[in-house]
């Protein structure tokens, strides 16, 4: 039998022992010291005092209001002061050449000339009935004349005739007779009036007649309803155009139009008149102009009012629906220029930024952006005098207290 393992086994439960249940015994044994005793016996050493909880460090910079001339800043595009399709208004074969798209034209210039047919035949027969109508007006007149003077003369007769029978001169079938004449005139009158009436009527009808068919040839010409340019070929030559056919498109660019739509927010800021100034897309340069519509209405989807905006163009260089960067110019404000980054959100979803008051406690104040520059952007909500957290203002919240470092503002 071996006696060293037994030994060793021993000699380790022993140190175990000593160890963990005897380790204050043994640690006096090996002179440790009163902390390590300390630790030793399970007594917790007395901690270090807690210091005081520090405040965020952040940067301010003091800003002073000034006031600016603030601007309405919009996307649109540009539209044709007036764009039309011209088009026929009776049927009948093209008889002109086509203009092409892309010409001038002016204003009454002829587009379209269309195949007179009959129509020159139904207006020269027109215009006989209606002197055929007028040529029957004087004998109807001579009537009613003729008609009235017999009535004069049948009046008298009655009168004498009456005055006889008074006086027992007449006898009373006389005076019947009298009054039957005078009866007659009357009808007559009457009679001839009525023929008179119908032939004036008749000239009436005639003239409507003639001015119908002047109508209809006159239609037969179309013309520009005002200057422009073409945006597409008038009808060839030789077609039949119906009515309501297209005959061309006339735009008119000069002046021309920026229209754009006003946010609710900001429409009263813009009034009609105001100066206005935008940018072409794709290098198409600067322009200004005056605006000359707002609408009272607004889009019931957007809630945005239509603007219009009236440019010279002159040149015709500025084309028909191009996208514009607009600024409309409006009342001055007083602004503050800070960094862009010094923007925040509450937790609302308000844009502002967070202040410093006098006792370095945080405020918040929200603020509306009118101008974006290289420097900065310009907003307005902010008192006068702002001590505005330009670095640390997305770890701080309202109302807590912080250490502020000022540094200068260069604007």
């Amino acid at each position: 039998m071996r006696i060293f393992p037994i030994l060793a086994a021993i000699a380790m439960a022993a140190f175990l022992y000593m160890a963990i249940l005897e380790r204050p015994t043994l640690l006096a044994f090996f002179g440790a010291g009163e902390e390590e005793k300390a630790e030793a016996a399970n007594e917790t050493p007395v901690a270090a005092p807690i210091s005081v909880e520090k405040r965020v460090k952040v940067v301010v910079e003091r800003l002073n209001a000034q006031s600016i001339d603030s601007a309405v800043v919009l996307r649109g595009q540009t539209a044709a002061a007036r764009q039309v399709d011209v088009k026929a208004e009776t049927s009948a074969i093209v008889v002109s050449e086509p203009l092409r798209k892309g010409a001038k034209v002016e204003t009454g210039q002829i587009m379209c000339r269309l195949d007179e047919g009959t129509r020159r035949a139904a207006l020269e027969q027109a215009r006989a009935q209606l002197a055929e109508a007028k040529s029957r007006v004087p004998e109807a007149q001579a009537r009613v004349q003729e008609a009235q003077a017999r009535l004069e003369e049948a009046k008298i007769n009655q009168n004498a005739s009456s005055r006889l029978n008074e006086g027992g001169f007449a006898s009373t079938t006389r005076l019947a007779s009298s009054d039957a004449a005078v009866a007659t005139a009357e009808a007559g009158v009457s009679s001839a009036q009525s023929g008179l009436s119908a032939a004036q009527s008749g000239i009436e009808a005639a003239q409507a007649a003639v001015a119908g068919a002047q109508t209809e040839l006159d239609r037969l010409v179309i013309e520009a309803p005002f200057g422009g340019l073409l945006e597409s070929d008038t009808a060839e030559l030789g077609s039949l155009l119906q009515a309501g056919a297209l005959c061309g498109t006339i735009i008119q660019l000069d002046p021309i139009k920026l229209v754009g739509f006003i946010p609710e927010t900001q429409v009263n800021r813009v009034q009609v008149g105001a100066m206005a100034g935008a940018r072409l897309a794709a290098g198409g340069g600067e322009v200004r102009g005056k605006v000359t519509f707002i609408s009272r209405s607004a889009d019931p989807q957007t809630r945005t009012f239509l603007t219009e905006i009236e440019v010279p163009n002159p040149d015709l260089k500025i084309r028909d629906g191009q996208t514009a960067e607009i600024l409309i110019a409006s009342e001055g404000a007083d602004a503050h220029l800070v960094p862009q980054s010094a923007l925040t959100l509450n937790d609302e979803g308000t844009l502002g930024m967070r202040l410093v008051d006098d006792n370095n406690i945080v405020d918040f104040r929200a603020v509306e952006i009118i101008r974006d520059t290289s420097k900065g952007v310009w907003v307005t909500g902010l008192p006068m005098q702002a001590n505005v957290i330009v670095v640390g203002q997305e770890y701080v919240v309202e109302g807590v207290e912080v250490d502020p470092t000022f540094r200068e503002v260069t604007q």
